[in-house]
């Protein structure tokens, strides 16, 4: 499979994940992002081991924009950015109903099943429940779908996924969360911000998929 590198220097690579690709896969011979990137850097540099951080990850179904870090310094600053809010995850996702509200705030509670590799909208006390936000706006409609530019603020398992289903409007194509079937699952991690780990400065990356809207 060709790489779809959109930057890469010696601390960062960030590229375009396709849909159907494991970011990691524990899965022997299944390609996966890591194993292809970790080749692509071995090529470059034979007399080296790779050194390749997953600093967030994206469902397998999905596609999208994912930066990596190519050293330890730089995977801590990617990964305190991270969890500090410091990155920007910005997603369109096609919509298979329209929603009452064309844009809100959405806050839930949820937890994970590992058996079944799901997850739900539940109570606070719930055990091993999680605070999910995030920030939706209706940029298209037709006579039965939308197109919603979506912002997280968190990022727990198939969170935009489990909210907009529970809003009664699952993405198009995620059976799994109650959607019809389609050619694939139609969101998008369609533009990434975050401050170089070296360099300190903004840098912002879009993917384009104007074929959707």
């Amino acid at each position: 499979m060709e790489l779809n590198i959109l930057y890469e220097d010696n601390d960062i690579i960030v590229c375009v994940k396709p849909a159907g690709i494991a970011v990691q896969s524990s899965h022997i011979g299944a390609p996966d992002m890591v194993s292809l990137l970790k080749n692509h850097l071995h090529a470059s540099s034979p007399s080296r081991s790779p050194y390749l951080a997953v600093i967030h990850r994206l469902d397998q179904p999905v596609t999208g924009l994912l930066v990596f870090g190519k050293n330890k310094k730089a995977a801590a600053k990617l990964t305190r950015q991270l969890t500090g809010s410091g990155f920007g995850k910005h997603y369109l996702a096609v919509l298979s109903s329209i929603p009452a509200i064309e844009e809100a705030d959405l806050t839930d509670y949820m937890v994970k099943d590992g058996r079944t590799n799901t997850s739900r909208i539940c109570r606070k006390d719930t055990p091993n429940a999680k605070e999910a936000r995030l920030h939706y706006k209706l940029i298209k409609k037709t006579k039965a779908s939308a197109v919603a530019d979506i912002t997280l603020d968190t990022g727990r398992h198939h969170q935009i996924r489990v909210q907009m289903s529970a809003l009664g409007c699952p993405i198009l194509g995620d059976t799994k969360y109650g959607a019809p079937a389609a050619d694939q699952l139609h969101l998008y991690a369609c533009r990434l911000t975050f401050h170089h780990p070296t360099g300190g400065q903004l840098l912002e990356f879009n993917l384009n998929i104007s074929d959707i809207l």
